[in-house]
């Protein structure tokens, strides 16, 4: 049993070599509900005049070491409220926050189908509207956000101390509130006889996600790239059950579960 965690310097080399004249920003992406790491991204988007933009869309709520919480580490962060995020609407809907004026009147534009008065449209635009009924549930459920973190971080815990199994690679958690747990993701070889396993025990687990990106048919111009490591996690991965209103004797069941497997 192990911890994944990706080293600093490879963070920095992978971006790097692949940034050229033609690039305008970094996309970081707070993946399964934990930071990127803040420090670096911000430095390599600094030394190449680069914007930073963050997918938040997992990490409602995450806190940087300095205080800063997940959509305030970047230029601009983009939410995702669909109703199984750490906060969820009814329905679908998202967010973009910036501190940016000129970022957040164009894209305050763009949503609106590229509207700057009734009749005039400037941009090429969306419609990407929230939902006032949508924002209201959210404003409720809002108000408990960093105690349903809070549950998921504890539960995120227990698993780390107590699965004790050779064949399950655990996650990396600093113990730090930049993690909010969206998803609790293992590593295991031979991931089917492993999910049949959980489900014969009656344990839902979920993959996310079993094809890489560059493997997609609606990326094929880069379904040729070989990317070991991507393609060897997607291989393994599987999400266990984290959700806040978990019951401990269910917490239990599923640790011990795992571990006689």
């Amino acid at each position: 049993m192990s911890q994944i965690q990706v080293p600093l310097i490879l963070i920095r080399d992978e971006i790097v070599k692949n940034i050229s004249s033609n690039t305008k920003a970094i996309l970081g992406v707070h993946l399964y509900g934990q930071l990127y790491n803040v420090t670096k991204l911000e430095a390599i988007a600094k030394s190449y005049n680069l914007l930073l933009i963050e997918d938040a869309a997992q990490a409602h709520g995450a806190v940087y070491k300095d205080g800063r919480k997940s959509g305030n580490v970047s230029n601009a962060g983009a939410f995702s409220f669909y109703p199984t995020k750490n906060l969820g609407a009814l329905g679908d809907a998202g967010a973009v926050t910036t501190n940016n004026r000129y970022l957040f009147e164009l894209i305050n534009t763009l949503k609106n189908y590229g509207r700057i008065s009734a009749y005039e449209n400037e941009y090429k635009g969306y419609n990407c509207r929230l939902d006032e009924i949508q924002a209201a549930f959210l404003n409720v459920k809002l108000k408990r956000l960093d105690a349903d973190n809070l549950k998921r971080q504890e539960i995120a815990a227990f698993y780390l101390k107590a699965i004790k199994n050779s064949k399950i690679k655990l996650p990396f958690f600093s113990k730090e509130k930049d993690h909010v747990f969206h998803q609790f993701v293992i590593q295991v070889a031979h991931r089917e006889t492993f999910v049949a396993y959980m489900n014969d025990h009656e344990i839902e687990v979920s993959v996310h996600y079993p094809i890489p990106p560059h493997k997609q048919k609606a990326l094929r111009e880069y379904n040729k790239l070989v990317l070991p490591v991507t393609e060897r996690i997607h291989e393994g991965v599987v999400s266990l059950p984290i959700n806040p209103i978990l019951t401990q004797q269910e917490i239990y069941t599923i640790v011990e579960v795992i571990n006689r497997y």
